[in-house]
């Protein structure tokens, strides 16, 4: 273990000794329900604590005339602990989460001050007003549905082709969020954001202009139970058919990376090439005893896609800008037990990009031993490349969350 991981796990266990040496009530809950809740003495603070984690085995062959190159590899794909409650008022409410594992914290650079991305989310949430609340820090912004999902609650191993492409991600900013009711069953849900527009753990500042994101989402037959909007798989069973759509906008000013807030810095003779980057997302989620759909069509523009110098040669980058769909649907043959499908389509602008249609096709099998709290699950890809070798990848994944 390296230093700076033994020092963040000593850390970390002082702080969980302090607070339960000064805290009034601690209660285990059951599995999946957190570790322990701690409340305050003056019931002025609580803090739940979380931890999961999910160990992953890939196998995946090229699939031109046959397969061949076998490639395996077995890791852990996510670790994270988690910290949640309020402070001062249940009005304040608040969210950090940590990513432990290797793959969580990779993507040191200059522009992260050469440090570990070990801060995931840490977010103040305030319902300052009826059904108005104000975030302020570093979380998801309000982009595609499948991103903001959680990886902890997802219906298949990982999230679509759709989601690596596109996705906004995490950042740091501003979001305001509110909620109403056009009639008893028709719920309307809007959020607006404004972030810094680099990206999570950014320190080197804002490069370029701002991010604007603005997401609106329909309800007309009523929420979904337990956030069951934002869970894969149809776990509890909706007894009468729910339904969300959601269209968000995204538009990222002046920005320098070549997938909006995501992807590699563009850079040229000068420091940074910009240009604005316009994402559109369109998704809709439903459910009904047991049958689950997902659905989500993004696309990204740019005013100039081709990264240039001063003198207008180009640099060798480009903004990855085209269009993606996603479908997936899964259906729970018993409460434990699910089968699952996905069809994804990358058409990224090949003319600007040099990259053909991609198209994958997963079929999956889920195993829910205590819901998504612990799960096992394995699915089948095989991806139409139109541009290099098709490839055929098996997974296999342990998900267990505290």
């Amino acid at each position: 273990m390296k230093l700076s991981q033994l020092r963040n796990v000593i850390i970390l266990g002082c702080i969980c000794v302090f607070l339960n040496a000064n805290a009034q009530e601690t209660n285990a809950p059951k599995f999946g329900k957190g570790l322990f809740n701690l409340i305050g003495q003056d019931s002025t603070w609580s803090m739940k604590v979380g931890l999961r984690f999910q160990s992953l085995a890939t196998s995946k062959w090229d699939a031109n005339n046959g397969v061949s190159n076998p490639e395996s590899s077995m890791l852990i794909r996510r670790s994270r602990l988690k910290f949640d409650g309020f402070a001062f008022s249940p009005k304040l409410k608040y969210k950090v989460e940590l990513g432990l594992s290797n793959r969580d914290q990779s993507g040191a650079s200059i522009y992260t001050s050469n440090a570990s991305r070990q801060i995931l989310d840490a977010v103040l949430k305030w319902n300052f007003s009826g059904n108005f609340v104000l975030w302020f820090g570093q979380t998801k912004l309000p982009g595609n549905r499948e991103r903001v999902i959680s990886s902890a609650n997802l219906q298949q191993v990982d999230r679509s082709l759709l989601n690596s492409r596109f996705t906004i991600d995490r950042d740091m900013g501003i979001q305001l969020r509110h909620h109403f009711n056009l009639t008893d069953t028709f719920l309307v849900k809007e959020i607006f954001s404004i972030a810094q527009g680099e990206g999570r753990n950014i320190t080197t500042g804002n490069l370029g202009g701002h991010q604007y994101t603005t997401r609106v989402e329909l309800f007309p037959f009523g929420d979904f139970k337990s956030k069951g909007d934002y869970k894969g798989s149809d776990l509890k069973f909706e007894p009468s058919p729910k339904l969300s759509l959601g269209v968000a906008y995204d538009f990222n000013n002046n920005a320098s990376k070549t997938r909006s807030n995501q992807g590699s810095y563009m850079l040229n003779d000068t420091g940074f090439y910009s240009t604005n980057i316009s994402t559109l997302f369109v998704d809709a989620m439903y459910k009904y005893q047991g049958f689950s759909l997902m659905a989500e069509y993004a696309n990204r523009t740019a005013d100039d896609a081709f990264a240039k110098n001063s003198d207008g040669s180009l640099t060798g980058d480009e903004v990855q800008v085209g269009n993606g769909l996603n479908i997936q649907t899964g259906y729970l043959v018993s409460k434990t037990v699910e089968l699952s499908g996905r069809y994804t389509n990358i058409s990224l602008d090949k003319e600007i990009t040099g990259k053909g249609s991609e198209n994958q096709y997963t079929l999956g099998l889920s195993k829910y031993i205590v819901g998504h709290s612990l799960k096992v699950q394995t699915d089948l890809s095989y991806t139409d490349i139109g541009f290099k070798t098709n490839q055929l990848l098996f997974r296999v994944q342990i998900d267990i969350h505290f």
